[in-house]
């Protein structure tokens, strides 16, 4: 059954990443700009990248400035001036670069989907870190459970004392993976070590990991390891990741929860991704209560629609990376309508700062918007 997955989701990417991007959805209903913070203007636009066959996994900027990002040809690409140029830092066939994740300028990491699920995928490591600013990259070494492969990497800084001084710690979270076996690997210490959490006994597929604090976290999964058995799954810890506790699981099989975003404590969003052909209804999920209750909302009746990632500029204006198109909503999800961003965006990253908000897609392209 794991070579049926395997197929299917072959199949899925060489269908909607693959060939050229959709055209755009009609005139009167895209809205490819928005009003953000004090009403400014949000224009999305093109970045100039390197072309790639398929869609393209993650992108991660320490700043609005500095950004790298991966693909599943084992490349990755930096820019220090916002997307303007990008530079190959690293290529490394055999590598499928599915996650990304920096805790500053020089130090970061990407997770590997591992072998067995991609064609062409020969890498056995799933973790690799730089220190350099991705100019070179070793593999980093993992301790506990098994890992077969990444999709998510989440760097999350926290206040911390340090001799009664205020100062930040990092914690780092990465898992995985899409047809399974699944893991969650944790680093305390900045990355000089990982330990890694057999996932098995919460769920057959891990898509996505968020953290809010050192303790409450989220996990975007599936029930089971075969698609058609699989329900959408959310998972939710409140002490650091040591146990988990199912907070949202779909009825309807070929499903699984993709992507999620939470815009504030308490507000988050989630993509159901939903392989069924012979169901039009597409759902996005909400939590108002930070991850204890979760609502279905609708999102489009097409059949054709492929989920992959989500990103929110505050509580109500938000987007979903999805194929053909993207998806807008101005309201929390209440009403969807089309935008062009780009084919099958798997990545949204929101960067606030204090002249604004700058953010970043990813899928067959990539794109940008700027509110100032």
């Amino acid at each position: 059954m794991h070579a049926n997955l395997a197929r299917l989701a072959i199949a899925l990417a060489l269908v909607a990443c693959a060939s050229p991007p959709a055209p755009a959805p009609p005139a009167s209903s895209v809205r490819s700009r928005a009003t953000g913070p004090d009403n400014a203007v949000i224009h999305w636009r093109a970045l100039d990248t390197v072309a790639y066959k398929g869609k393209q996994d993650d992108i991660f900027f320490v700043t609005p400035s500095l950004g790298f990002y991966g693909n599943g040809a084992g490349k990755i690409y930096k820019t220090s001036d916002g997307g303007l140029q990008w530079r190959k830092v690293w290529d490394h066939p055999g590598t499928y670069v599915r996650a990304l994740g920096f805790i500053d300028d020089k130090h970061g990491f990407a997770g590997n989907i591992g072998t067995d699920y991609f064609p062409g995928v020969t890498d056995t490591a799933p973790l690799y870190e730089t220190l350099d600013g991705g100019e070179t990259w070793h593999v980093a070494t993992i301790s506990g459970a098994k890992v077969k492969g990444l999709c998510a990497i989440d760097v999350l800084h926290v206040p911390a004392i340090n001799a009664g001084v205020l100062s930040n710690k990092v914690v780092l979270h990465a898992a995985g993976r899409v047809g399974g076996p699944t893991v969650l690997v944790t680093s305390l210490d900045e990355g000089q070590t990982w330990v890694a959490s057999d996932m098995s006994a919460y769920a057959g597929m891990i898509l996505d990991v968020k953290f809010l604090d050192r303790q409450t976290g989220f996990i975007c999964a599936a029930s089971s390891a075969e698609v058609e058995q699989s329900h959408a799954l959310i998972l939710k810890t409140v002490d650091g990741g040591k146990t988990w506790e199912k907070k949202y699981e779909s009825q309807r099989p070929f499903e699984d929860a993709w992507k999620c975003a939470f815009p504030s404590r308490n507000v988050g969003y989630a993509t159901v991704q939903s392989y069924d052909e012979n169901s039009l209804q597409r759902y996005v999920v909400k939590t108002i209560d930070s991850g204890e209750t979760w609502t279905e909302l609708p999102l489009v009746e097409d059949a054709k629609v492929r989920e992959f990632g989500i990103g929110f500029l505050d509580e109500n204006i938000g987007w979903v990376g999805a194929a053909p198109h993207g998806f807008q909503t101005q309201d929390g999800g209440k009403r969807w309508t089309a935008i062009d961003f780009g084919n099958a965006v798997n990545k949204i990253r929101v960067l606030h700062t204090t002249v604004g908000v700058t953010a970043y897609a990813i899928g067959t392209q990539v794109y940008k918007f700027e509110s100032k």
